[in-house]
């Protein structure tokens, strides 16, 4: 039997037609500005000076008009998600919608992976000279390579560490190690690991904002979560596996905020630092997720009783390789050092302190553009909403029994105060982006390297009114870049 949904109306926010749809165009006519500003200074600066190091600034791509075997599936499923995401978002089961999500991120992320062809397009980007499966075979003894890992790191050191292997903590490379251990090796194999794994992160922000936004924006965040132009480069870099780690360890630490406290709610809460251990051990910026966890610590209600648990986690993948030789804090003083020895050192930051917010508009769309001009509004207009309010007094208010239902305001919100934390949420993650350019390690190729953080702005979609039109922008954005550009990662 198939199920009706009729029964479910699409669900619309009171507060969001406050907004002319005329400033969400403004909002996103003034990101393409940006996004061709940086790429006409940028061919000009590359064309007289030399010191970009991009082909196509400001992305990390050549000019390479092409399609490929994938390209009927990427039309398909755009064309899918534009016309039935915003309608199935409403309707489905909760449940539903989560394993719908994830199989319409995969199938979107496999489908551009695939417009470069098998082997271009998946098989061989995890094997270049600068990837991690060039150094599998030097961690025959890991323990050994763990203690003589910092040793390897600077470019005039014997036997230099490739340039991803070297920026990163060994957790990167070691999961591939293990890969390749259980008889998983090769790039086909990692990139179908990273596509996987990588595509599970949109699934975490869905469970991240319901508890703390409440249902009816996760649903109506949810096509654009699937169907984001990140995944073009979610679907050929490992950071699309470091961005769904550092995606579930927020999501966890959600779930345990917002839950009633109990056994289970510690362990969730021990998890999720587990999870944000084992994120800054896979990348040293991805510590930067603190400030989207402060956040989220902020919006629960439970947030004293699960930081121990949070923290007793959070300690475990530290110790284990801090006992096993490797100097987390050594080891990205050496980075640094050998990031202004390389092309760090050379690329402009003049250039790149605002190129970078280009390539962001470009990974997250024009449709998250226009809902970060609403979140300022949201803010605005919710902000009494985000302090904690006391609870009733008086014999009117009985003391609940053992049994008594623990309502959740953030899960159960509805209009201004439930858009309010959700911009919240939101402006967590684009402080966090804003700190990674201001810190100037992020010179270029910020495209792959801020995915984790760009996942949490698109919930800003949400905000949108006329789901259709925006999902169709982000499509024809995806694709365009897809098909007109050969992408580095």
């Amino acid at each position: 039997m198939i199920p009706s949904f009729r029964s479910r109306a699409v669900p619309c926010p009171r507060s969001r037609g406050t907004r002319s749809p005329l400033l969400d165009l403004a909002a996103a006519s003034a990101a393409v500005l940006l996004v061709l500003a940086a790429a006409l200074i940028g061919r000009h600066i590359e064309k007289t000076d030399h010191t970009l190091h991009v082909g196509w600034p400001p992305l990390w791509s050549n000019w390479d008009p092409h399609v490929g075997p994938g390209t009927p599936a990427a039309v398909a499923v755009a064309l899918a998600v534009v016309a039935y995401g915003p309608v199935l978002a409403a309707r489905l089961p909760w449940r539903a919608l989560l394993g719908a999500a994830w199989a319409t991120a995969m199938a979107w992320t496999w489908s551009l992976a695939l417009v470069d062809g098998w082997h271009r397009g998946v098989a061989v980007r995890l094997t270049t000279r600068y990837e991690y499966l060039q150094v599998i075979d030097r961690f025959h003894d890991i323990p050994a390579t763990l203690r003589d890992f910092t040793h390897h790191i600077l470019l005039g050191s014997p036997d230099h560490w490739p340039a991803h292997v070297a920026g990163h903590p060994p957790a990167a490379p070691l999961t591939f190690v293990l890969l390749d251990r259980i008889g998983l090796g090769g790039g086909g194999w990692a990139g179908a690991w990273c596509i996987t794994v990588g595509s599970t992160a949109c699934v975490a922000v869905l469970v991240t904002v319901r508890r703390l936004a409440g249902e009816e924006l996760a649903r109506r965040a949810a096509p654009f979560l699937a169907l984001a132009p990140a995944a073009v480069w979610m679907g050929t870099s490992a950071d699309a596996y470091f961005a769904a780690v550092a995606a579930w360890s927020l999501a966890a630490l959600a779930l345990a905020v917002t839950a009633p406290t109990g056994t289970r709610t510690r362990f969730i809460a021990f998890g999720s630092g587990l999870l944000f251990g084992l994120t800054c051990y896979l990348s040293y910026g991805l510590t930067l997720i603190v400030v989207i966890g402060a956040g989220v610590l902020f919006l629960g209600r439970n947030r004293v009783r699960a930081l121990p648990f949070l923290a007793a986690g959070a300690a475990v993948v530290p110790a284990v390789f801090t006992l096993a030789g490797f100097n987390w804090w050594e080891a990205y003083h050496l980075l640094v050092e050998r990031y202004y020895d390389g092309a760090g050192g050379i690329r402009p930051y003049s250039y790149w302190v605002w190129a970078n917010l280009a390539c962001t508009v470009l990974i997250t769309g024009l449709a998250t553009a226009a809902g970060l001009g609403r979140v300022g509004g949201a803010l605005g207009r919710g902000r009494h909403d985000l302090l904690p309010r006391r609870a009733p007094q008086g014999p009117a208010a009985p003391s609940p029994g053992p049994t008594a239902h623990h309502p959740n305001p953030a899960t159960e919100s509805r209009g201004p105060a439930a858009e309010t934390r959700l911009a919240l949420l939101v402006v967590c993650g684009l402080l966090a982006l804003l700190v990674a350019d201001l810190s100037g390690m992020s010179k270029a190729e910020t495209e792959r390297i801020w995915l984790p953080f760009a996942m949490w702005l698109l919930p800003a979609c949400a905000l949108l009114t006329r789901p259709r039109a925006w999902l169709g922008a982000q499509a024809v954005l995806a694709l365009l870049l897809n098909h007109l550009l050969l992408t580095g990662w």
